[in-house]
């Protein structure tokens, strides 16, 4: 795994009315919250990516549909330096994906309409901008589904 990733399982209570999912602890000092969006893709196979960001952390949560998630450390300094992990996050198994800066982040839709919500520490600053941008497919073809 990249050092300093982090995809962890959401707690989600449910009951006769519905479910409550908490997606990030309370009292989590390590996320000071600046942003929340949320960004969907009408149809399957829908890619978005590759960006990084050099100030801000982020965390993305699925609410509806199906993504898979390709992230790539771009940090030389990092023992995991240019290392691959992929995930799919969905609401039937609901998680969340914590990603520092310095590392490529990507999605693809494997459901139609599907939706997440991004959750970061900075606020958007068009005159400061702290992304940076690649090919979808900088990477080869990572976002290919495999028979299994």
């Amino acid at each position: 795994m990249i050092q300093g990733l982090q995809c962890n399982k959401v707690e989600s209570f449910i009951d006769d009315r519905g479910f409550l999912s908490q997606i990030l602890p309370e009292g989590d000092e390590s996320f000071n919250i600046k942003r929340i969006y949320s960004t969907g893709n009408f149809s399957k196979g829908t890619i978005r990516g590759f960006h990084k960001h050099s100030r801000e952390k982020k965390a993305f949560f699925v609410t509806s549909g199906v993504a898979k998630f390709v992230v790539v450390d771009d940090r030389k300094e990092s023992p995991t330096y240019k290392q691959i992990n992929t995930f799919v996050l969905s609401q039937l198994n609901p998680s969340v994906l914590v990603v520092p800066t310095g590392i490529y982040t990507g999605w693809m839709s494997l459901d139609d309409k599907t939706v997440i919500i991004g959750i970061s520490t900075e606020s958007f600053d068009k005159n400061n901008p702290d992304d940076e941008r690649l090919d979808p497919f900088t990477y080869g073809d990572v976002w290919e589904i495999k028979n299994r």
